[in-house]
């Protein structure tokens, strides 16, 4: 195997010094045009590759993007990749755009304030993109290292000061539930993650009341159901009606991955969707069209979330600004064959 060639290589070859080889690189006025000419010429035909960190640190930028995942969301299952296709989607529209800006991206899921600081300044990060819930004590420490942060979903009162991007959750709550009662269901159940410790959550469950008051239909405490949200959450929540007899016939699901988990449930145990329980989810991840029936859900753009938060971010680290910008996108009602008119 050839042996890889170095920056002290180039500069021996060049009969220069290694900084001036650097300040060649990185475009710096330091040495004069005839000296950078011979030096390129030398890393052309040694082919030298420059490392990408060190040229990126000598410019005191990382090109680094970092995406967090909070570990202790309070009344959830702990964040993960594997469990929720929303990530992957968002992330993917996070990539799309820092790749053409030359940016990489990472990504860790994070548990306490102080390692949520040190992952920052270790790697040298430009910007942070925050998703889930977190405790306000977090924002302050990240804030103190003046990084520019995008907040994904983030309803506190002391998120308003950073960027965010957010959805419409109490309207699609609303138009999920409005659109069961639309198919002649009166007896609508809620299933949900924690609604005490996720504000979108409990924006959701706030539509679903909306519609429901509104239609003159009363909210019943058996038709609530709490769970966390994944898989295995919304699985357990339909045994739990099962088990309870619950006669609701329509469901609203606050999540996909919940609505999925209860589609696999039913049918487990001889329930058919639509006959037996109407499903409508929320999210409109990839799987939705290829579980059987179809799931009825309320679309969120995934992808257009995550490169909204990476332009938000470009834009602060190259007009070197900070401002609480708030986006807010608007959710839309996607058919399939989960829903059945009454």
């Amino acid at each position: 195997m050839a042996q890889k060639v170095t920056i002290r290589d180039v500069a021996k070859r060049a009969g220069v010094s290694v900084a001036s080889v650097s300040y060649a690189i990185n475009n710096v006025d330091k040495i004069n045009p005839e000296t950078r000419t011979r030096i390129m010429k030398v890393i052309e035909e040694l082919n030298y590759k420059p490392s990408l960190t060190a040229r990126c640190l000598s410019n005191g930028s990382s090109k680094l993007i970092g995406i967090t995942l909070p570990l202790t969301e309070t009344g959830d299952m702990p964040g993960s990749l594997l469990k929720n296709p929303f990530f992957g989607e968002f992330i993917s529209g996070v990539e799309s755009i820092t790749r053409e800006q030359g940016y990489d991206i990472l990504f860790t899921g994070v548990e306490t304030d102080e390692q949520c600081r040190d992952w920052i300044q270790r790697r040298k990060l430009d910007g942070i993109i925050m998703l889930g819930v977190y405790p306000k004590s977090f924002f302050v420490e990240v804030k103190k290292l003046g990084v520019p942060i995008v907040l994904i979903d983030a309803y506190e009162d002391y998120a308003r000061e950073f960027n965010r991007v957010m959805l419409e959750d109490e309207i699609g709550g609303y138009q999920a539930t409005r659109y069961l009662i639309s198919k002649g269901h009166r007896r609508i159940a809620f299933v949900t993650g924690s609604i005490k410790h996720s504000r979108l959550n409990y924006k959701r469950y706030k539509g679903y009341q909306r519609a429901l008051k509104e239609a003159g239909i009363k909210e019943r405490a058996e038709y609530y159901f709490e769970y966390p949200v994944s898989f295995q959450g919304g699985y357990r929540a339909a045994i739990d009606m099962i088990e309870k007899k619950c006669d609701a016939t329509a469901i609203f699901a606050i999540a996909d991955i919940m609505a999925i988990g209860m589609l696999k449930a039913f049918r487990e145990n001889g329930r058919d969707v639509p006959k037996d329980y109407s499903i409508i989810g929320f999210d409109d991840i990839q799987f939705d069209e290829y579980v059987a029936p179809g799931l009825t859900t309320m679309h969120q753009n995934s992808m257009q979330k995550g490169s909204i938060s990476a332009e938000m971010i470009l834009g602060d680290i190259q007009h070197g600004r900070s401002e609480g910008r708030t986006v807010v996108l608007k959710p839309e009602l996607v058919e399939r064959e989960s829903v059945r008119q009454i």
